[in-house]
């Protein structure tokens, strides 16, 4: 039996880096994990069921952006290094300032990352985004042409450059479309909250743009599965990577079969919570393409108040992490579309939930009810 391999899991508090450790955790992966946030888990609307995999021994609180915190970080009661590291940090928020992108998730990755060079890890995992590709509704394989039409992934793909130039990384780099699960509090959630505040003025529901639109999907199971398995991969020597078809850094898309789109989504709220959907005619769509800074406003201005109405009647005092707040970065004319057969034909990674559904929908709205979230 090989031993185990130790995992460092930076940001690791995260939304993504919570599952990843947790799947570790209930698996039994690793021989050591030890989970890096500048977040307190008691800060962290943790969760219960992460508490043994994130909190306690396993858990060190630190700024992975700061040089000063790398001994932290890095060093071993035992002196050995680290064998996989994942960066799951990095700013998530949407429409802040470039500094803020270029300080905690720029600089964060390229100062773990260094370490992670002069230390010797086997296998540094970077997460990206497929909003690094030239929209086109025709899926983005790994090749094809980047231009990043979101500020995180603008300075995402700055980082993936940087990395590969550092000297002796052993670098892999994932590609995320939309990751939706439970206790989600990105895309998925913003949709669930306005469906929400839509079935309680007893309206309909309208998108902008078309049903066609590409909103591509992963289910936070298969992410954290693709991580451990694209890890193990590169450690165990990079089977089929050809280096001169498909370049120096194994990167790859993980995203699910399902193809969604704003259509799709559309007809699972629907069936969710029983109210109408449909999409503004084109008249709206252009006007708002124009204007699109007041239009959020007014959906913002329409959304938030009849939001905080719904909480309190609920009783719901201290609000998580949900809202129906609208970010104008989300709500462009874009797809996001990719393609994730590199994954599968080179790492032989399976979905276990190639496809969002009613059911999994439901199961991200039965975990925000047992947080008190939901109103």
């Amino acid at each position: 039996m090989a031993e185990k391999p130790s995992v460092l899991i930076i940001g690791g508090l995260g939304y993504i880096g919570r599952f990843l450790a947790l799947h570790i955790h209930k698996n039994d992966l690793a021989s050591e994990v030890r989970v890096v946030d500048k977040v307190l888990p008691q800060l962290a609307w943790l969760p219960q069921e992460f508490e043994e995999a994130c909190a306690g021994s396993k858990f060190v609180q630190a700024d992975a952006s700061r040089e000063q915190s790398l001994p932290r970080i890095f060093d071993r009661a035992d002196g050995k290094e680290w064998d996989y590291v994942f960066n799951c940090g990095g700013e998530t928020r949407y429409s802040q300032e470039d500094e803020v992108y270029k300080l905690r998730s720029l600089n964060l990755s390229l100062t773990v990352a260094k370490e992670a060079a002069k230390r010797g890890v086997k296998c540094f995992v970077e997460l990206s985004t497929g909003m690094v590709y030239k929209p086109d509704s025709a899926p983005s394989k790994e090749n094809d042409k980047l231009k990043p039409w979101s500020k995180i992934a603008v300075f995402k793909l700055q980082a993936e450059e940087e990395l590969a130039k550092i000297e002796g990384l052993n670098l892999a780099v994932v590609r995320l479309p939309h990751v939706y699960g439970p206790y989600a509090s990105q895309w998925v959630a913003t949709a669930l909250c306005m469906a929400r505040v839509y079935k309680a003025l007893e309206s309909e529901m309208k998108w902008l743009w078309t049903k066609d639109l590409r909103t591509n999907t992963a289910h936070i199971d298969d992410v954290v599965g693709a991580l451990w398995a694209v890890a193990g991969w590169y450690v165990a020597g990079k089977d089929k990577w050809d280096e001169k078809a498909m370049g120096k850094t194994p990167t790859f898309n993980v995203v699910d079969k399902g193809v969604t789109t704003q259509g799709a989504m559309a007809d699972i709220i629907g069936q969710v919570f029983g109210i109408e959907t449909g999409f503004q005619g084109q008249l709206i769509s252009t006007f708002a393409k124009l204007n699109l800074d007041s239009v959020v406003d007014d959906v913002n201005d329409e959304l938030l108040g009849p939001w905080a109405d719904l909480l309190a009647e609920a009783g719901i005092t201290r609000p998580g992490p949900l809202t129906p707040f609208m970010e104008r970065e989300l709500l462009k004319d874009t797809d996001l579309s990719m393609d994730g057969s590199r994954l599968e034909s080179v790492v032989g990674f399976t979905y276990q939930k190639p496809k969002i559904s009613k059911e999994l929908v439901e199961e991200v709205i039965e975990s925000y009810k047992t947080m008190k979230w939901w109103p």
